[in-house]
């Protein structure tokens, strides 16, 4: 589904460059929640950027089932992108639009017939269970209901990949514990493929089949997740993370 094959991502910093990936090798099935964790500046974010080619990168390959997007034209990978979806940290709605209008903005973008758009976001925001708050504005959602009806946008299109970059940071344990249960709903309901990024270790155990850890770049360690209770130990944050998730 997702391979990165030897993928190497820098930018550019004044007169030299900051290495924000390096070598990462990583493939990802169909169907599995893989979580993205590792400190500040590991490269978290550039990671989950790369799946959707809104990053390219400066060496190796990212595959998405068998293709690389770099090798396509840009109305080819607007079309790809059309198959990934996205939820973001901080929910990104249009203040000034409905919780409706916020979740039918991408099948406009799409075209096709108002009657059957309109039905497809209200089936959709009743999967998360936000249907009866249709025609509130956003600044009468919590945070939970908020990230609540990204999920419901960025599904709407039935996107095979979900990608995830800290969808729970910004809310309180209860909401993140809503938000997770949508998201396993998600993968079940729909078989999606969801990428995962949180600083939260507790959110990936509690969902995710595996768990990537990176340090600096690099992909430190890559371990499935089992359900023990936490444990205290010490180290860095790459052997606290691995050795708290295996």
């Amino acid at each position: 589904m997702i391979q990165f094959r030897h993928v190497t991502k820098t930018f550019p910093q004044g007169r030299s460059t900051v290495t924000a990936l390096e070598d990462i090798d990583l493939t990802i099935a169909e169907n599995e929640m893989v979580g993205i964790v590792g400190a500040s500046g590991s490269g978290k974010s550039t990671l989950l950027r790369l799946i959707n080619h809104l990053e390219a990168p400066t060496s190796g390959t990212v595959l998405v089932d068998g293709e690389d997007l770099s090798t396509l034209t840009p109305r080819a990978q607007r079309e790809r992108r059309r198959g990934i979806g996205m939820v973001f940290q901080q929910f990104n709605l249009l203040a000034n639009s409905t919780v409706l209008d916020n979740v039918l903005m991408p099948l406009r973008l799409q075209g096709g017939r108002g009657a059957a758009r309109r039905e497809t976001a209200l089936q959709m925001l009743d999967f998360v269970r936000m249907a009866d708050h249709r025609d509130k504005h956003p600044a009468r959602l919590s945070g939970g209901e908020k990230q609540r009806v990204a999920i419901a946008r960025a599904l709407v299109t039935r996107p095979r990949i979900l990608l995830a970059d800290e969808p729970t940071s910004a809310l309180d344990s209860g909401h993140s514990d809503d938000v997770m249960a949508v998201l396993r709903e998600v993968r079940t309901e729909f078989r999606t493929t969801i990428v995962l990024v949180s600083h939260a270790l507790d959110v990936v155990k509690s969902s995710c089949d595996r768990a990537a850890v990176l340090e600096h770049g690099r992909l430190a360690a890559l371990t499935d997740v089992t359900p023990p209770p936490p444990r205290e130990q010490g180290g860095s944050y790459a052997e606290r993370a691995t050795e708290f998730l295996a």
